[in-house]
């Protein structure tokens, strides 16, 4: 049995994107992104399946056009994991996917026209009992913000997000979330930690262009970490360029960590020395390959002499 997390979670209104839970007491969800064409719904289906193998809760889609938009209806119904759309400026798709079965829509109210457009996008949400994430992004802030601050900031981009998020208030729209995301650390912890003040809706997190496999798993586990810790975060997607079941697997690792989430292996393994009995190094590339479609929680120890020995682990199973 492990010991729960001594982590007390920021608490928030909880919305549900198909059957996952975010926000209130459900875990933490792990999310991606496809990188094929979405028009290539063969290849969209495959990846995706990809990612559910690897534990993904929640598969993000772009839809960058109605052609899009009819593929994802097709993708929609190959898949059983709640698929996001993706969408920027068009109303119209926003509305088709809705038709389609999309389980939440990525879409920005204050980008998409006039009020009456607005109002269509949350009436179709509303009906179909979608939910909305309203993502706020460092490097595409309005332009009067840009100019406002002269350059991305924390209270810029929570000053875009409440921007967005009164668009619903006024259609009395509650079932949503919200990113504000930035590829500077500071600049998006300062964020979160801001708007986590501000509203109950769940927080989708995320350090945006983090970079590639290592550097984004550094800097991601660094801000989301730090994010993580307060309690704040109820979703979170480790943005890599990367293959996306990479950051599934990073997000894993980043909650086991914490003692957020306890699927899969926890490894438990010494860095290695001359005093190890055997190669450390290469076992550990071995078991993480061989065990790595494991999804029940279990810890596994890699211990390569007695300094690091029998003390270290709690009742594990030793290499």
């Amino acid at each position: 049995m492990h010991a729960p997390s001594p982590i007390k979670r920021r608490h928030s209104r909880q919305i549900h994107v198909g059957h996952v839970a975010v926000g209130g007491d459900a875990p933490i969800s792990v999310q991606s992104m496809t990188n094929t064409d979405t028009l290539d719904v063969a290849a969209t289906v495959a990846q995706i399946r990809q990612l559910e193998t690897a534990g993904a809760d929640i598969v993000r889609v772009s839809v960058p056009d109605m052609e899009a938009a009819e593929a994802f209806g097709k993708i929609k119904r190959e898949v059983q994991v709640p698929l996001v759309a993706d969408i920027h400026f068009d109303y119209k798709i926003a509305l088709r996917v809705a038709e389609l079965g999309v389980d939440c829509l990525r879409i920005n109210p204050g980008n998409i026209g006039r009020e009456e457009r607005v109002r269509a996008v949350v009436s179709a949400a509303r009906d179909n009992g979608i939910p909305i994430r309203i993502g706020v992004n460092a490097g595409s802030l309005e332009k009067d913000l840009q100019k406002k601050y002269g350059e991305p900031t924390p209270a810029a981009l929570v000053e875009s997000a409440m921007r967005h998020i009164d668009h619903l208030d006024r259609l009395d729209f509650q079932e949503f979330k919200v990113s504000v995301k930035a590829s500077d650390v500071f600049m998006a912890v300062a964020a979160y930690r801001d708007l986590a003040s501000r509203i109950e809706q769940p927080l989708h997190l995320g350090i945006t262009e983090a970079g590639g496999l290592r550097s984004g798993t550094v800097k991601s586990s660094i801000g989301l970490g730090m994010l993580l810790m307060d309690g704040i975060g109820d979703t979170i997607r480790v943005s890599l360029a990367a293959d996306p079941v990479e950051e599934i697997k990073v997000g894993f690792d980043m909650l086991k960590s914490l003692k957020l989430r306890s699927k899969g292996i926890n490894f438990i393994a010494c860095p290695s020395c001359s005093r190890q009995n055997f190669d450390v190094i290469d076992t550990m590339n071995q078991l993480e390959e061989r065990l790595e479609d494991i999804m029940t929680p279990l810890d596994v120890s890699v211990i390569g002499c007695v300094v690091n020995g029998p003390g270290k682990p709690r009742k594990p199973i030793s290499a």
